[in-house]
């Protein structure tokens, strides 16, 4: 695809809508839809993505392709990045990779030297979806309390970490791994990266 606008419009067609149906789902004006479509408009809001992806019943990583990911920006100066797919018994994605440093070019504000990812399909983690998207800074460190990408006996996890009071730290999770209390320094696990922002499909 050349862009966003064309990737949505062959997604709308692919539901059968109208422009006015989609317009309806997101929130917008039909004659909005045209512009996006047309490519008049070329940089839509992560909040409007989100409803897109909702309305067209498509994964954020089917909305946005290589080329149009300066969609998302909130400002004009988002640059192109790929959104990279997270795998639960693999590495972290931008540890797979060999990008060139002129490659890794960052976003503004939140997503400022992260990586975009979203679990690719058939996964599922503690915190993100399946067609969410987060911004994801590599660290190997617990910085803050927050949401970190963990690697734990080589599975990747996303936990929430938070510093006690005691120096130790508290690991919880959504699904299956309840809390625990962790030695800051010696932890059971490595830390991949910090979960700087989210988006949720729904």
């Amino acid at each position: 695809m050349d862009g966003l606008g064309p990737r949505i419009k062959q997604l709308r067609l692919q539901a059968g809508m109208s422009k006015a149906a989609l317009a309806r789902r997101v929130g917008v004006s039909d004659v909005t839809i045209s512009y996006w479509e047309s490519g008049t408009i070329k940089q839509i809001g992560h909040e409007r993505l989100v409803a897109l992806t909702s309305a067209l019943n498509c994964s954020i990583k089917q909305l946005l392709d290589d080329d149009v990911l300066n969609a998302m920006a909130v400002d004009s100066q988002m640059s192109n990045r790929a959104v990279l797919s997270l795998h639960s018994h693999l590495a972290a994605p931008w540890e797979q990779q060999t990008a060139e440093p002129d490659a890794m070019s960052t976003l503004q504000l939140l997503t400022q030297d992260c990586h975009l990812v979203t679990p690719a399909e058939n996964e599922s983690f503690d915190f993100l979806f399946e067609g969410d998207l987060a911004a994801v800074l590599p660290c190997d460190k617990f910085q803050q309390d927050g949401l970190y990408l963990l690697e734990r006996e080589g599975i990747l996890q996303i936990q929430y970490l938070e510093h006690l009071a005691s120096g130790r730290m508290r690991v919880s999770g959504e699904q299956l791994h309840g809390v625990t209390v962790e030695s800051v320094r010696h932890p059971p696990f490595r830390i991949v990266g910090y979960i700087r922002a989210r988006w949720s499909r729904q």
